[in-house]
């Protein structure tokens, strides 16, 4: 497969580049999973040093800002997302050194640093809860979390009826330290991560001081994991249903989505604001994001019913960004593609916010799997399907999400085509919801596979000692290294799509697009000098030729006034 990249038009607009009042308007920014990234130290496990190693490659993909996910010092039984010291890193992954170098390497090369921030629930190895445990009843730092008496004659049944996203009920017993069963403490997710009482004043200290802990340190945001959760409604009221994790998304819980949130978000943009932009390194030859303005910035990971409540969340004094996953969880159709695309920008252009777009993330299969199967099976499918059907129509959907105005997410290895690894033996897996009865399908393993850098190597370069979890056979073609250069790659099309993003003044930051008539199946959307085509049909389509020829997902020829689409192909045109 081909694309096609040429000379962008020039010009000007209110929904272009040039008004852009912050970098994260229309940033690209790329998600790394420390520990499948790369293998700094030869252990099998994706480290910090790894990751500093590999910024230049991230420089060279043209990306604005790197979000690494939790890297900080945890037991790992939720794979980091459960911190026991959140101002420490994990010894898997390195050291405050390692983190400070790799911050200032990636400042150095142009990039910005985001960190993953999880103020939902700590560790049950957190000193906080540890002392709770150890002292008793009593104890005042189990006002720090939920801890209640059970119902029932003896406290034998949990204090409601919550159940964990993690499966079974949201609440375990503890022993009092003289043996006896004691009271329950209350965890939306495993059993080994307790969910803090932000209405306690010393949470909400302590993560003040988080936050500057790492300001201090030069990071340029945080994503906020379970945004939506940290507050609960008042007197922790009985949900009066079962299969709870059907609910999700459709409707507000008394444990998610609370309005008292967002008292806490003001805090910390207070904070963020109080700190200047990072500088990258000055002088005309500087690789730094020159037309980037702005400070530091919050991005929330909230799971809402509706994305106008999503919106709540990047109001002018709250963050700056929240994940769109109404849009992740869009099929690959244009009507549902159309309207998801136009609700997003509805719903964030009264405050003022950039709309999100992302395909694939550490929690969902990979887009190039989902697409290869039928439509309606969710964002966590066991079976590969079609994989030349879902890589074509993986490219496509890119080259779509990087035409709208925005920020976009870019999740380690799509930009190479990986697929989800499927096929992972039940002894391999890590997930902790993979061993549990209940609650989510426990297959993310299968998109936390480590990358492949090369062809060769014991884990494809990986790392020297291999990889925590089998990488198949078949990624030698895949990897970074058979992709580069190679005419029609993966790996290509993504750098020509992030470069001419960069440069066209038609993309970039932005609230609108104009939508062009079209055939059933396609989407035709205009912006300034620029349109996208979109054909999500299974069969090629002739259209009028837009302009020229930008970019293309796949080999495309124009005869005369005419083009012809191929089935599930995005083109890009200057006009």
């Amino acid at each position: 497969m081909t694309q096609h990249l040429a000379a962008p038009s020039t010009g000007t607009s209110t929904d272009a580049p040039g008004h852009r009042t912050g970098w994260w308007q229309d940033a690209v920014i790329y998600q790394v999973y420390p520990r499948s990234f790369a293998d700094g130290n030869g252990d099998g496990m994706g480290d910090l040093a790894g990751v500093r190693g590999r910024l230049p490659y991230l420089r060279d993909l043209g990306v604005d800002a790197v979000w690494l996910s939790p890297f900080y010092a945890s037991p790992q039984a939720d794979a980091g997302y459960d911190v026991a010291d959140y101002r420490a890193i994990d010894p898997m992954f390195g050291t405050l050194l390692d983190a400070d170098a790799l911050i200032r390497d990636a400042h150095d090369l142009g990039l910005r640093i985001i960190v993953d921030l999880v103020p939902n629930h700590s560790s049950d190895q957190h000193e906080w809860f540890k002392r709770a445990l150890a002292e008793g009843p009593g104890s005042a730092l189990r006002d720090r979390y939920h801890f209640r008496p059970g119902k029932g004659a003896d406290g034998e049944l949990p204090p409601n009826d919550w159940e964990s996203i993690f499966g079974g009920p949201a609440w375990t017993r503890t022993t009092d330290p003289d043996g006896t069963p004691g009271d329950w403490y209350l965890h939306l997710f495993a059993p080994e991560q307790p969910d803090f009482n932000w209405e306690h004043p010393a949470v909400a200290d302590e993560f003040r001081s988080i936050l500057r802990f790492w300001l201090d340190m030069g990071v340029d945001g945080f994503r906020v994991d379970v945004a939506h959760g940290l507050v609960k409604a008042e007197g922790l009221p009985d949900l009066g249903t079962h299969d709870q994790l059907k609910l999700l998304g459709n409707d507000v819980m008394p444990f998610f989505d609370q309005d008292g949130v967002h008292e806490i978000y003001r805090s910390w943009r207070t904070i963020l604001e109080e700190y200047p932009e990072n500088k990258g390194p000055e002088g005309p030859s500087s690789e730094w994001r020159q037309w980037a303005t702005g400070g530091r910035i919050l991005v929330a990971e909230a799971w809402t019913p509706t994305v106008e409540r999503t919106a709540n969340y990047v109001r002018p004094d709250e963050m700056h960004q929240a994940f769109n996953f109404q849009y992740l969880a869009t099929s690959w159709d244009a009507e549902a593609l159309r309207g998801v695309i136009d609700t997003s920008l509805d719903a964030m252009r009264p405050v003022g916010a950039p709309t999100t777009w992302v395909l694939s993330n550490h929690d969902v299969t990979r887009h190039a799997t989902r697409f290869a199967n039928p439509p309606g099976l969710g964002t966590q499918i066991r079976t590969a399907g079609d994989r030349e059907l879902g890589l074509r129509r993986a490219r496509a959907a890119t080259l779509l999400m990087l035409a709208l105005p925005g920020s976009a997410y870019v999740y380690q290895g799509e930009e190479l085509g990986l697929p989800d690894v499927t096929d992972l033996p039940d002894e391999a897996r890590q997930d902790p919801s993979f061993f549990r009865a209940e609650g989510q399908d426990g297959f993310r393993d299968g998109c936390r596979v480590p990358i492949p850098w090369t062809r060769e190597g014991s884990s494809y370069g990986f790392g020297e000692g291999g990889s925590w979890l089998p990488q198949p056979a078949g990624w030698a073609e895949l990897s970074v290294e058979a992709q580069t250069g190679a005419a029609g790659s993966t790996l290509e099309l993504y750098r020509a799509a992030i470069a001419a993003r960069r440069v066209h003044p038609g993309l970039g930051a932005g609230t609108a697009v104009e939508w062009l008539d079209a055939p059933e199946g396609l989407l035709v959307l205009a912006r300034p000098g620029f349109v996208c085509t979109v054909n999500t049909t299974d069969a090629a389509v002739r259209i009028p030729v837009r302009g020229t020829v930008l970019l293309s997902s796949a080999p495309v020829t124009t005869d005369g006034a005419e083009i012809e689409l191929p089935a599930d192909t995005t083109v890009w045109w200057t006009v």
